[in-house]
């Protein structure tokens, strides 16, 4: 199962298959990080709170 690089939450193959370059099997950020966002082909941290 993929989990986040970040937090080490359980994210969905689906949403790892989409947000994660092939050769990479675990998302660097999920939906549940609130204190980095994906940027592009980076990650950088959150300017501001993310409510979910």
């Amino acid at each position: 199962m993929p989990e986040c690089q970040n937090c080490g939450s359980f994210v969905t193959e689906a949403y790892a298959r989409v947000f994660t370059p092939r050769e990479i099997d675990d998302p660097r950020v999920c939906p549940n990080c609130k204190d980095k966002i994906r940027d592009g082909s980076d990650v950088r941290e959150a300017r501001s709170p993310r409510n979910n």
